[in-house]
């Protein structure tokens, strides 16, 4: 398949069936067993891969899908505010907020505004831009929005846990501890031990919609599941 065909569709329950081994593609099934096919990413040692979840290149009706499955999980936990993660945390924070029934919702950003402050920011880095070092913001004028609410933070993917732990120390900077963390996609369980190092019992907040596992290649070249 052609790279800008990857989700762009849900497609119907067992499409794909189990199987074990992958090339090319891997399906990660929603809760109602539909599912999306994901590119396979190798890592830079050529013996390990990832499934990849770019969602600003996702289709509408994927976007909403897995929009509509976060929500409804998210809904449990009364959440009054969504916060996105940049960049693509956005996508889906304000998607998700949609489904809430919010009118808004309020974008973390690392563009630095005149107006922002310095002293509520703090160093951002992620798994896919590994060598560029930002600086993660909060609008001063949004706290307002934030203060004494049920804040829930969204990001697209929680992998190596960074973004994730930077976006809760950001928000601890403002006083404000997330009921609940929500991503489209829980990739491998890295994040586990980073994110609780630094903000223990924060793993038994993240929600997700799927989860994906880390890949290793066989002696014919296919991917298959690690244990």
């Amino acid at each position: 398949m052609q790279p800008h065909d990857f989700w762009q569709e849900i497609h119907s329950p067992e499409t794909f069936g189990p199987v074990d081994s992958h090339t090319g593609f891997f399906p990660v099934e929603l809760d109602d067993g539909r599912q999306i096919k994901l590119p396979i990413r190798p890592l830079p040692d050529g013996e390990h891969a990832l499934a990849s979840l770019i969602i600003n290149q996702a289709s509408f009706a994927v976007q909403d899908a897995l929009a509509k499955v976060l929500a409804a999980k998210l809904k449990a936990f009364r959440p009054e505010i969504v916060v996105g993660l940049p960049t693509l945390g956005l996508t889906l924070a304000s998607a998700v907020a949609r489904e809430l029934g919010h009118s808004r919702f309020v974008p973390l950003g690392t563009s630095r505004k005149f107006w922002y402050q310095e002293e509520i920011s703090v160093s951002l880095s992620s798994i896919t831009t590994p060598d560029q070092r930002k600086r993660l913001y909060v609008d001063p004028r949004m706290l307002p929005l934030l203060d004494g609410r049920r804040v829930v933070l969204v990001d697209d993917v929680i992998s190596s846990g960074s973004s994730m732990l930077a976006g809760l120390q950001l928000l601890s900077t403002c006083g404000i501890d997330p009921v609940v963390l929500g991503v489209a996609m829980v990739q491998t369980q890295r994040w586990r031990s980073h994110l609780e190092n630094v903000v223990p019992a924060s793993s038994a907040k993240v929600v997700g919609v799927f989860n994906t596992p880390m890949l290793t290649r066989t002696p014919e070249g296919d991917w298959i599941e690690m244990d």
